[in-house]
């Protein structure tokens, strides 16, 4: 799509003057170009109680989707005298939101994309990493806000006269002193192997211990060994 970055900044100069900033006077106007072809605009406007204070950003994304929504493309953000102004740092998030790393910013000596703006941004992907299956099943729905809490103990079982894997998702953390409830919250299926159970448990808790045959116990979790688990788990060999 082609950018007309002289109509884009003619139009943010515009709304600019419409600001209200009867704190700062720091007038902000923007302008973006929608993947349909539309403008959207909006510009700053102050509160008395200053952190109420709403960017020129946040009224172009809320007027991006009263009128229909798409994705943005590109924008011109300006000051009081017309030249470029690079968005804080909230309304980068803001942008990376409804316009994603390929959004074009105006700025000099030429445009930067959103990811050159926000490196290494947070997005609904980070979500998904912990909300969905990320490596493992997806935790049930109704476990969710047990998600990164307790423990996971996996432990062998025999099935057929194999060896099988299997775990439970406990309640409690097991620390001393915490008063914390026990109880399973949910029981595992069967897997071939120690590091698919492992696995398994990662997704629902940062805290594994692995039991051995003879009931020894290793720590597969993240950080330090707990106490009274004396060994780290090693993974099965390939």
């Amino acid at each position: 799509m082609e950018i007309d970055w002289a109509a884009l900044r003619a139009a943010a100069i515009e709304v600019m003057r419409r600001a209200y900033v009867p704190a700062s006077d720091f007038p902000v106007g923007v302008a973006a170009l929608v993947d349909d072809g539309r403008v959207v605009v909006g510009c700053n406007v102050e509160n008395a109680s200053l952190g109420m204070t709403l960017c020129a950003e946040c009224g172009m994304v809320s007027s991006l989707h009263a009128t229909g929504g798409g994705k943005l493309v590109a924008m011109s953000c300006v000051d009081a005298t017309g030249a470029p102004l690079m968005p804080c740092g909230r309304c980068r998030q803001i942008l990376w939101e409804h316009g994603g790393p390929d959004m074009l910013v105006e700025a000099l000596p030429r445009p930067l994309r959103m990811d050159e703006l926000l490196p290494q941004a947070f997005g609904w992907v980070d979500m998904e990493k912990v909300t969905g299956p990320a490596g493992g099943p997806e935790v049930p729905a109704e476990l969710a806000k047990w998600r990164g809490r307790g423990t996971v103990f996996v432990h062998p079982d025999l099935s057929g006269g194999a060896t099988i894997w299997t775990g439970y998702w406990e309640r409690s953390s097991g620390a001393p002193g915490t008063g914390e409830d026990k109880g399973i919250l949910e029981e595992g299926p069967n897997f071939p192997t120690a590091s698919a159970a492992v696995a398994w448990g990662l997704v629902r808790t940062p805290r594994i211990v692995v039991v051995d045959a003879e009931g020894g116990l290793s720590w597969a979790g993240e950080g330090e060994l707990p106490e009274g688990i004396p060994q780290r788990w090693k993974e099965d060999p390939a």
